[in-house]
């Protein structure tokens, strides 16, 4: 009867080790199941990260696109104010439109230079008298190289004005020289007339051709000529 009773004891002795070996685990398992859950939550960060990365990538790239888009509607709305005068000065004064438009752009940065938003002159023109001139510093092309100088330009109440006195120019020359302008008054398209504004002494910026062709061609200005 000993006998059974030490078996009876062992038996239980085994089974009782072997719940609490099942029940806590092996340290081992605890390790792995952490490095797991690590590596998970890792993921999940890189994850997290590259998402509001591309998200705010995507919002500058909105906003690029947002800001391109008025630009571009405040240029097409500075073009449309002055198409149809441009169109009218034309018609008695014999100037193409796209070379008007063009060097309005060119000359007032879509007219966001301080002399044409202060005082309306688009083209640069400029005066003798006080009474009706503003003294300011403006760069000049000569002797093969940009510098800057001061100089009276008019002032203006209007852009109108400003394209009047303009067109006027090219019409009836300067005080020296009445005929000044002649090619530029004879051309028939936008190319021509460039190249005459260079010829007949207009500007001192060799390039001055080459820029205003490019904006008549990106702008498609010469839609205006009639």
């Amino acid at each position: 009867m000993a006998k059974k009773r030490k078996r009876k004891t062992t038996r239980r002795k085994r089974k009782a080790s072997y719940y609490f070996t099942k029940q806590k685990g092996h340290p081992t398992d605890w390790l792995v199941v952490v490095l797991v859950s690590l590596f998970i939550l890792g993921i999940g960060l890189v994850l997290l990260v590259q998402y509001n990365g591309q998200k705010a990538q995507q919002e500058l790239a909105n906003q690029a696109r947002q800001e391109q888009k008025s630009r571009q509607a405040k240029k097409q709305a500075f073009i449309k104010q002055m198409v149809p005068y441009a169109q009218e000065l034309q018609t008695k004064y014999h100037v193409l439109p796209s070379i008007t438009l063009a060097q309005a752009i060119l000359e007032s940065d879509w007219g966001k230079s301080s002399l044409a938003a202060q005082y309306h002159n688009y083209f640069g023109i400029k005066g003798d008298h006080e009474a009706n001139t503003k003294e300011m510093t403006t760069k000049e092309y000569l002797n093969g190289q940009w510098v800057t100088t001061t100089a009276r330009f008019r002032v203006y109440n209007n852009y109108q004005e400003s394209m009047l006195d303009h067109v006027q120019l090219f019409a009836y020359g300067t005080s020296w020289n009445r005929t000044q302008y002649t090619h530029v008054i004879a051309a028939t398209n936008y190319v021509q007339a460039a190249h005459a504004l260079q010829q007949d002494g207009y500007a001192t910026d060799p390039d001055y051709p080459a820029k205003l062709i490019e904006l008549v061609k990106t702008y498609h200005l010469n839609q205006y000529d009639q």
